[in-house]
């Protein structure tokens, strides 16, 4: 173990100094910093698989951070699981990435050297055991990750999703340093550890503003709402292997830090902690989901879905940590694996329908989706690919999706048990939430699909699309067949999952499972999404066998499609994005603020004839109107008033030391 675990980073170190050595050949470095990053990647799904089969890693390293107890790692099964995540979202991106960052001239040493810092980080992040550990790879981790967004920095788009990036990640982290201090001063320690025993004593004060400050940090990682407004801009501005890497995997590290605090380093928390997770899960999901929803940016689509993912996610971690505090562990464990199981399901297919838009993007230039269409016939490969990630995200059978859907809403159900009706009032309105967001997730990705692949082309971008590369291919090929797995055989990850989470919080989950079906709290309810893949197959074969049965003609026919007594069909008659989200538009305005605008140029001669018509619509979310606006606005102020004391007189700012220096001293007396 402890020597896969040092190869690995041996890789990935090769890798970054690959990058810097073969700095002015792009070919070579390309190939080189990818490939060293993509065989350290193996080697963290095989250090992961083996602390799944409960294999302990142990490693302190005083002399290399002598404050706080030194480096600190570790491996248990919850961060053996997340090993797994990281290795199922990076290996795919990392090969992809061979083909994808071709065209990337000049950027491949940057490129290839944030990479190959950013996936070891991650890994440390889960493996760290105290608080400077911690601390040093969540930062390493932040900024190779604000490096790669800034890959394309000649774009004043991509400048804007960095700084408000790195704006928001400091400011979780701010919150983290908060806790971590917190809770240290209470247990007399800087090892994680030794806090549960802190977590248990009397002071509730400390416990609860360690848990409100670092759940604050980690939700602003994970992109929940209302921390979400820097992942709709630096997901789709990162490269598109990257922006798989962030949304499948990176923002999970922050569901890691929350069931950490919530489950473990605190201790048992009161009931009210569930319901604050389960209210911004709920909110996240059906947010999110609006948001994707009337979005035309394919990647800022995704980018919204997340976000939706990411509640569902926290509606399972919400809901095991209200048990917990009512003493229901099975259904609190029930919850818990639901989260983990949505959390590797979502690593699987956010990580193929990002990297599907890259192929698009690579082949069109645009993420527009109102300039696509027709996609399919150029790029079938690739429209496959995302058609099987489509059905997964909407949790459609025999995909990943559905099952981990289905765990969390039967653990919903089940609040029942919980004989409060304050909490019961609460788990209805989530399950509402989880239903509503479900259905719209569908209609969402019908709109990507159809219109982004479907119909006639609508840019002249498409008429010279053309397939990917075959390592593209190749990576959403292993991503989509991750996602029929993991859907038709559940028990690969319950039977590992089920173990962890007894391990974690001593109980285990409410639920029975073989290799073809499950069935949640003695028969409560029951799936058996083997013979549920079997029998759509067989009645997919069962309409083809009939249909030669009955000798139907599967020849082609050729002829004119009836357009209104048009005789020639162009893609201005097609159904745009914007028209199939405007019945949501409409309902939901509330939320979307729209502002409209129509300029109609008149012909000189009369004002009868209409020249040309313009019209514009653009929709603004409601966290970021009612929360981050009046918040600049006071910044903004702030810093004005702030340029007074700015004169760049260096005699002012001796003044200033001067001044800072006594009143430290009156202080420290």
């Amino acid at each position: 173990m402890l020597r896969c675990f040092t190869a690995s980073l041996i890789f990935f170190a090769g890798g970054a100094c690959g990058a810097l050595v073969f700095a002015r050949d792009d070919s070579l470095c390309r190939k080189v910093t990818h490939g060293l990053a993509l065989g350290g990647t193996v080697l963290i799904l095989i250090v992961g698989v083996a602390g799944l089969q409960g294999q302990p890693l142990d490693l302190l390293l005083p002399g290399i951070l002598p404050a706080g107890g030194g480096l600190a790692l570790g491996l248990d099964r919850l961060s053996a699981f997340f090993l797994l995540i990281i290795a199922v979202g990076a290996i795919p991106s990392t090969f992809y990435a061979i083909g994808y960052t071709r065209h990337y001239k000049g950027k491949q040493s940057g490129l290839g050297f944030m990479l190959n810092i950013f996936i070891p980080a991650m890994m440390l992040v889960a493996m760290s055991r105290n608080v400077l550990t911690f601390l040093v790879f969540w930062e390493a981790m932040s900024l190779t990750s604000y490096f790669l967004v800034m890959t394309d920095s000649d774009q004043a788009e991509t400048c804007g999703a960095g700084w408000l990036y790195l704006v928001m990640t400091h400011g979780g982290l701010a919150c983290l340093v908060v806790g971590f201090l917190a809770m240290s001063q209470a247990a007399g320690s800087f090892t994680m550890s030794d806090w549960v025993h802190a977590g248990a004593g009397p002071d509730a004060r400390v416990r609860n503003l360690a848990f409100v400050t670092m759940a604050a940090g980690f939700l602003s990682k994970a992109g929940a709402i209302p921390f979400h407004i820097w992942l709709p801009r630096a997901h789709p501005a990162a490269p598109s292997h990257v922006s798989a890497m962030m949304s499948g995997v990176m923002i999970k590290l922050g569901i890691y830090g929350l069931i950490r605090i919530g489950f473990g380093w605190l201790g048992q928390g009161p009931g009210w902690w569930g319901v604050l997770i389960l209210a911004v899960g709920a909110v996240s999901a059906l947010l999110g989901v609006l948001y994707a929803l009337i979005d035309s940016d394919l990647k800022r689509l995704l980018a919204y879905s997340s976000v939706e993912n990411i509640g569902i996610i926290l509606l399972g971690v919400g809901a095991g940590l209200l048990f917990r505090s009512y003493g229901l562990g099975a259904l609190a464990a029930l919850a818990l694996v639901a989260a983990l199981y949505h959390c590797l399901n979502h690593a699987a297919f956010k990580g193929l329908l990002f990297l599907g838009a890259g192929s698009v993007l690579h082949a069109t230039g645009t993420r527009n989706m109102e300039a696509m269409g027709g996609l399919l016939r150029r790029m079938p490969q690739t429209g496959a690919y995302f058609l099987v990630g489509s059905l997964a995200i909407t949790a459609m059978p025999p995909f990943n999706g559905f099952i981990s859907e289905w765990l969390t809403f039967q653990s919903l159900l089940l609040s029942f048990r919980v004989q409060a009706q304050f909490f019961n009032l609460v788990f209805a309105l989530c399950i509402a939430a989880l239903a509503l967001t479900a259905g719209l997730s569908a209609a969402c990705f019908v709109r990507a699909f159809g219109i982004a692949f479907l119909a006639l082309p609508r840019g002249e971008a498409v008429e010279s699309a053309h397939e990917s590369h075959w390592t593209m291919l190749t990576s959403m090929g292993f991503l989509a067949a991750a996602c029929l797995t993991l859907g038709i055989a559940p028990a690969l990850v319950l039977r590992p999952l089920s173990s962890t989470v007894n391990d974690f919080i001593g109980e285990r989950p409410d639920l029975a499972f073989n290799w073809s079906g499950i069935a949640a709290s003695n028969g409560f309810a029951a799936i058996d999404p083997f013979w549920v893949a079997m029998i759509l197959s067989l009645l997919m074969l069962a309409v083809w066998i009939g249909l030669h049965a009955m000798r139907a003609n599967f020849g082609r026919r050729y002829y004119e499609t009836w357009g209104c007594g048009r005789a020639v069909q162009t893609a201005a008659f097609e159904y745009t994005a914007a028209a199939f989200a405007n019945p949501f538009r409409r309902v939901f305005a509330f939320l979307y603020r729209s502002v409209e605008e129509t300029e109609i140029e008149a012909h000189p001669e009369s004002r009868f004839f209409v020249k040309t018509i313009t019209y514009r619509h653009q929709s603004r979310t409601i966290i970021e109107d009612s929360v981050y606006a009046p918040i600049g606005a006071v910044v903004r102020r702030l810093a004005a008033k702030a340029r007074t004391v700015q004169s760049g007189n260096v005699h002012s700012y001796l003044l200033y030391i001067l001044l800072a220096l006594l009143t430290l001293l009156l202080f420290a007396r």
